[in-house]
């Protein structure tokens, strides 16, 4: 299966089969990105399903996803290609009466050569879907090395040349902006945000990931962690920690939301206790629970 699609309603058909479901933004900038060959710079808060969007592209297209998780301090050596120093002084070591120019063009070869993801991603031959995750976590110099690739889809190694792709993969970089990316590199990408999904998304998104649970439970806890994202916590729930909650009341055998059953579980879609703290004095199960609450 190739790394395109026939519209946007293929796109949603293909996520869903994937276990995603899209909404008609996300599945209308996915075409987009795959028929214009653009990378796809997808950005908002943590949680809402950026990393997994990249995921259910590749299985609907049945790619190798390839990811590029960045960090403060990720360097070139990570993101693109190091040289196996240890086997190169081995080399060395073992024809050391050779001429200098002789053992430089061997060492640095292709047997020498250790790609990382960006590497790996342009040169794969069969169909590739590249996530460079959380780039904005990475230092502002790491975009200067995403900036060849994006924008030729080539990298160049000094001691090899310029290599091209293969073939282009579909490239996810994601961002919780935490820090502004350069115009540079939002330049050449077609840009999508995702927020938390509307109500009756989450509800349809939890009943496909957790297929037994009830739909009025589905859509009493899609109802309370709504309730908790409108306080101001430190972090608000997850779509992925609201599927989480579901799995964990679908084992504890509960068939309704009351105060006891969300005190006992309220660590497993909060992470600090503040928050916790906070929901506890805040939330009012009776009212959100209620009929057009």
């Amino acid at each position: 299966m190739s790394m395109s699609f026939a519209s946007p309603e293929d796109v949603k058909t293909r996520l869903a089969k994937a276990g995603y479901l899209a909404s008609d933004a996300v599945a209308t900038t996915v075409y987009l990105a795959a028929v214009l060959g653009k990378p796809l710079l997808v950005e908002g808060p943590a949680g809402v399903g950026k990393t997994e969007l990249s995921r259910a592209v590749a299985e609907a297209c049945d790619a190798e996803l390839i990811r590029l998780q960045c960090y403060e301090g990720v360097d070139e050596a990570r993101a693109l290609y190091e040289w196996n120093h240890a086997k190169q002084l081995l080399r060395i070591t073992a024809g050391r009466d050779e001429a200098w120019d002789d053992a430089r063009t061997d060492i640095f070869s292709e047997e020498f050569l250790l790609p990382r993801p960006l590497l790996k991603a342009i040169r794969n031959d069969g169909p590739t879907v590249l996530l460079i995750d959380e780039t904005d976590k990475a230092d502002v110099e790491i975009e200067g090395l995403l900036l060849e690739l994006l924008g030729d889809f080539q990298i160049t190694i000094p001691e090899l040349g310029t290599v091209q792709a293969t073939q282009r993969p579909f490239v996810v970089l994601t961002s919780n902006a935490t820090r502004e990316l350069s115009e540079a590199l939002r330049r050449r990408c077609l840009f999508l945000h995702l927020d938390f999904p509307d109500a009756d998304l989450e509800t349809d998104i939890v009943r496909l990931q957790v297929p037994d649970l009830d739909k009025t439970l589905a859509e009493s806890i899609v109802r309370v962690v709504n309730a908790l994202r409108a306080m101001p916590l430190r972090k608000a729930p997850s779509v992925s920690e609201t599927i989480d909650w579901a799995r964990t009341l679908m084992a504890l055998g509960t068939d309704i939301l009351d105060d006891d059953v969300v005190a006992d579980s309220l660590g497993v879609i909060l992470k600090h206790r503040d928050d916790m703290d906070k929901a506890t004095a805040k939330l009012d199960l009776d009212s959100v629970l209620k009929p057009g609450g």
